[in-house]
């Protein structure tokens, strides 16, 4: 498995907010809500020179403010299914909106508990620390999904 490290700066995400507490399938709920209704954010999304999207993020949090890593051993917290938008970009109804710090990361290709696990013990080994929740990351033109864990931040939280 390749990890790369890399510096993101701060930006913004607007998506469908959901908590472990929801049920089992709360986060495919969620990015159910979020697609279906997609029309109702679609000009705030930010997007590159060729008019595609910039980023596809499930973004993790202890609470709905904080994005800490998640309580009991990663297993309750709350889950944002949404896109990456203007920072200026205000809340819109049924839709919410969080601001991400500047961080440095931790990135691997592919998704799921058994790629976690590996990435959270390289952390303890390398002697590194988590520093924010872990985020899930769909590249749009490939759709190919990433794990971005952040290691290290650079904006005042």
């Amino acid at each position: 498995m390749k990890i790369k490290r890399v510096f993101k700066e701060s930006f913004s995400v607007i998506g469908k907010l959901g908590s472990t507490k929801d049920g089992d399938d709360f986060i495919k709920q969620l990015w159910l809500d979020a697609n279906s209704n997609f029309n109702e954010i679609i000009e705030f999304v930010k997007k590159d020179e060729n008019n595609n999207l910039i980023g596809i993020w499930g973004l993790m949090g202890d609470s709905e403010n904080s994005l800490k890593p998640w309580k009991e051993n990663f297993t309750r917290g709350y889950y944002l299914a949404g896109v990456e938008v203007n920072d200026d970009c205000q809340e819109i109804d049924g839709w919410v909106k969080w601001s991400v710090p500047s961080y440095e990361y931790l990135v691997v290709k592919g998704s799921g508990e058994e790629i976690f696990q590996k990435i959270i013990q390289y952390i303890k080994d390398n002697d590194l620390k988590l520093v924010a929740a872990v985020f899930d990351y769909i590249e749009p033109k490939s759709q190919v999904n990433y794990m971005y864990f952040p290691i290290k931040t650079f904006d005042n939280e």
